[in-house]
């Protein structure tokens, strides 16, 4: 797992007056790496540690590629664990933040993965924030049941 804290800060923080520094795992389809890095500066700089996927730093600095079949899938997974990883970086956080963007034509788009995430999250009591609403998928009423707070883009509502 990849941690990057506000920049030297003290426990006082950067945060804006009233506002608890957390820590936050960000999850999301590795499609979004892009977008998960710049959420994970901006929350940084909004004075949280933020915690990204294990993949990312792969893909940046090892020139790890998403998968694209089920076997290099499941090769990839049993290589570096990438699930149960993430399912430790979200417990030992206080919030998660799921980037959801649009995908494959679904608006808020929040796939396999980041739902078993989102699953860990609401199991473990831990505030569970989404980047964009609630996607019209099969299981968007399972989505809603765990009430995520819907930030509408708007990171500094953490």
């Amino acid at each position: 797992m990849d941690r990057i804290g506000a920049c030297g800060a003290s426990d006082t923080g950067s945060t804006p007056v009233g506002r608890t520094r957390m820590t936050i795992a960000i999850c999301g389809s590795l499609t979004f790496h892009a977008d998960m890095r710049r959420v994970q500066e901006t929350l940084t700089n909004l004075g949280h540690t933020a915690i990204v996927p294990k993949s990312l730093r792969l893909i940046e600095h090892e020139g790890f590629q998403k998968p694209k079949t089920v076997s290099e899938r499941l090769r990839a997974e049993a290589k570096y664990d990438f699930i149960r990883e993430h399912f430790r970086a979200i417990e030992s956080s206080d919030a998660i933040l799921v980037v959801n963007p649009a995908h494959h034509g679904i608006s808020g788009y929040i796939g396999g993965n980041t739902f078993l995430e989102m699953g860990v999250a609401f199991y473990l009591q831990k505030p569970i924030y989404l980047l964009n609403p609630v996607p019209s998928m099969d299981y968007e009423l399972e989505l809603a049941a765990m009430h995520p707070v819907v930030l509408n883009g708007e990171l500094a509502r953490i």
